[in-house]
């Protein structure tokens, strides 16, 4: 359980890293996007993300990650 947890943490990490790197001026016009949503509507966005997530580490539990 302790290596999915860093295996995902470390998937993030990259994928973050990643976005920084290679978009840096991207990653400034979509928190000046997130800025304008509401709150409610950037709450939905964070839950569907978790939902995602949690899909995807079964997904992966279940193929044997």
């Amino acid at each position: 359980m302790i290596a999915k947890i860093f295996l995902a943490l470390g998937l993030v990490l990259v994928v973050e890293g990643l976005v920084y790197a290679l978009a840096p001026s991207l990653v400034e016009q979509l928190l000046a996007m997130l800025r304008a949503l509401p709150v409610e509507t950037r709450r939905l966005i964070g839950l569907a993300s978790i939902a995602f997530g949690v899909l995807f580490l079964w997904c992966a539990s279940m193929l044997g990650a």
